[in-house]
């Protein structure tokens, strides 16, 4: 436990899809204690994700007060407070600020009829124009249209929009405010603007009104309230910044703040995230384009849905009991390659390079010689080449790339999957030393709020680094064979993962 009696510290909290975290760093950058609470989904019906926001409020409450205790902290020794969380959620309240309806999810895939409404409303070229994406299932402005649709009395209900985090905010500050980088991924934003786009917002009908002031990361949108103060623990009047969209904060978190940086999460879903100095698109939407939580900056990003979830899921069915590790070891044992066995790692439908919701996961070239080692390397490789489609598609966009990333996320603690994805992309990996996500970001964007740091990039430039792995030659040369065949097969698979995705909601109706 540190000593923090003259010390300010920084509290950064994360509203992730699985629980709130608290996580409390000093001036120099270093984690003093942190804390995470679970919280529950739910699936009422087939494509849905919800959650109710409350639990939100009840597991940052513990999270934070857990993390003081640890830290031996009172709240007079917080200075600020910055907050993450999931993105393109939708959080619909009334006028009092109350709950309209369980909060709709990042993973929700219920909108695909909005999403053509939204393009055909808007015209697809103009809204990649404006917003740097094209209308997906995850977003949150289809949520709205489908809400509208399905639900017009809890739509005639509505009077304020909130993203997961915000409505923590709100609780915390009685504040409505965003900021930059999660309003981003609404769909409702002005990218090169960094603010909401009206034109968007009269093409869907959407009223203004409903959607709070955005910020940028590092700026104080409220302070704690008396009702928040006693319930955490934190003092009142402490200043919360606008934080960032998980993503966003995660890629402070590790540095990559600087045009050209790059970072690599190899988490449940994988995510490929260059930084900017300008909003840069890809013409067919097929990457993310973002505000970045550092003021100025934006960046270019590729989401893969089922990266580490892969090889849990593979786990949770080949092997249930088994630890990673084991897996990891008997996966060694294959070549590289998988002696011509690939993985489509499409579980849960798919967004970079192909934002279907309907793609199917699949092993291709399966044959008796191969073992339970060859799939579970197979699932490794599979994974390193969706996270190579990103990468082609941001060198074909215009970004200029550095050779080298900054990996994190629980499968980057495997040596093996590192080497894999190094040789995969023909790129030098580094491993942040502090691997504490969304919320050490968020920490340090508080502490640049409240001068602890000038800028995002002063508070980042103490972060230490370490080798994460690098390209075998021989390996590379396999994945460059490998890749073009695995850049086949989602082409010629489609219309059979429609079909029998169709088949299946049949059978399941």
């Amino acid at each position: 436990m540190a000593d923090v009696a003259d010390a300010p510290l920084y509290l950064g909290v994360d509203v992730s899809t699985t629980g709130v975290k608290a996580l409390l760093v000093d001036a120099s950058g270093q984690v003093v204690a942190s804390a995470s609470h679970a919280h529950p989904s739910s699936a009422p019906q087939p494509l849905w994700s919800e959650q109710n926001p409350e639990d939100w409020l009840r597991g940052a409450v513990i999270a934070i007060r857990e993390a003081l205790a640890t830290a031996g902290a009172a709240g007079e020794h917080v200075a600020a407070v910055g907050l993450t969380g999931q993105m393109h959620g939708m959080v619909a309240l009334d006028n009092a600020g109350a709950v309209v309806r369980p909060a709709i999810l990042w993973n929700d895939q219920r909108t695909a009829a909005e999403c053509d409404e939204i393009r055909e409303r808007v015209g697809r070229a103009r809204l990649i124009a404006i917003s740097g994406n094209d209308a997906l299932t995850g977003f949150t402005a289809p949520k709205i249209l489908w809400t509208r649709r399905h639900e017009p009395y809890n739509y005639a209900r509505i009077r304020h929009i909130l993203l997961p985090k915000d409505y923590l905010r709100l609780w915390l500050t009685a504040e409505y405010a965003m900021d930059k980088a999660d309003g981003s991924g609404t769909l409702l934003f002005d990218l090169a603007r960094r603010d909401w786009s009206p034109e968007l917002l009269a093409a869907l009908e959407i009223p203004a009104e409903w959607l709070p002031p955005t910020y940028e990361g590092p700026q104080v949108t409220g302070a704690i309230s008396l009702a928040a103060a006693e319930a955490t623990g934190l003092r009142a009047g402490t200043p919360v910044v606008a934080g960032g969209g998980d993503q966003a904060a995660q890629a402070v978190g590790v540095g990559v703040v600087a045009p050209g940086a790059l970072a690599l999460t190899l988490g449940t879903s994988g995510v490929l995230f260059g930084a900017t100095d300008t909003p840069i698109i890809e013409p067919d939407g097929r990457l993310h384009a973002f505000c970045h939580a550092a003021p100025g900056r934006w960046h270019l990003m590729g989401v893969m849905l089922s990266a580490a979830g892969s090889f849990q899921w593979l786990r949770d069915t080949l092997a249930p009991g088994a630890s990673f590790d084991a897996l990891v070891a008997e996966a060694a044992t294959a070549p590289a390659g998988s002696d011509g066995l690939l993985f489509l790692p499409y579980l849960t439908g798919e967004r970079t390079p192909y934002p279907d919701p309907l793609a199917r996961g699949a092993w291709v070239g399966l044959t008796a010689r191969h073992t339970r080692a060859h799939l579970i390397r197979a699932t490794l490789e599979g994974v390193a080449f969706g996270l190579r489609d990103m990468l082609a598609l941001m060198r074909a966009s215009g970004m200029a790339l550095p050779d080298h990333a900054r990996i994190s996320g629980g499968g980057a603690r495997s040596a093996l999957w590192r080497e894999i994805v190094a040789s995969a992309l023909r790129i030098e990996l580094a491993t942040p030393e502090t691997t504490e996500g969304a919320a050490y970001g968020a920490a340090l964007l508080a502490g640049v709020g409240a001068g602890a740091w000038p800028d995002v990039e002063a508070a980042t430039s103490a972060l230490r680094m370490q080798p994460g792995g690098s390209p075998d030659a021989s390996d590379a040369r396999r994945y460059d064979a490998l890749y073009e065949q695995y850049r086949a097969l989602y082409p010629a698979l489609a219309p059979s993962m429609h079909a029998l995705s169709a088949f299946s909601q049949r059978e399941n109706a």
